[in-house]
């Protein structure tokens, strides 16, 4: 037996497109996005979530946390 199964769905075009840049920027197939939306609408029981792209002092914050250039959280936080 199948471990998925095909969705077809409609489509705006510019919707696609402007989906495809953001669904790029954050690192996720349209499947991986639908699954994981199908996933968290369940979980809910309803419309779940919000995915942005991180703007730009995020980006730094978790590279800095990545490179452990804070010692704590406390530390981390304090630079917002």
């Amino acid at each position: 037996m199948s471990k998925t199964a095909t969705l077809h769905a409609r489509v705006e075009p510019d919707v696609k497109k402007m989906a495809e840049k953001i669904l790029k920027a954050i690192g996720l197939s349209h499947s991986e996005a639908i699954s994981l939306f199908y996933k968290q609408l369940i979980l809910n029981k309803g419309v779940p979530f919000e995915l942005k792209i991180p703007n730009k002092e995020t980006v730094k914050a978790i590279k800095d946390k990545k490179l452990n250039k804070y010692s704590s959280l406390d530390e981390l936080m304090s630079k917002f």
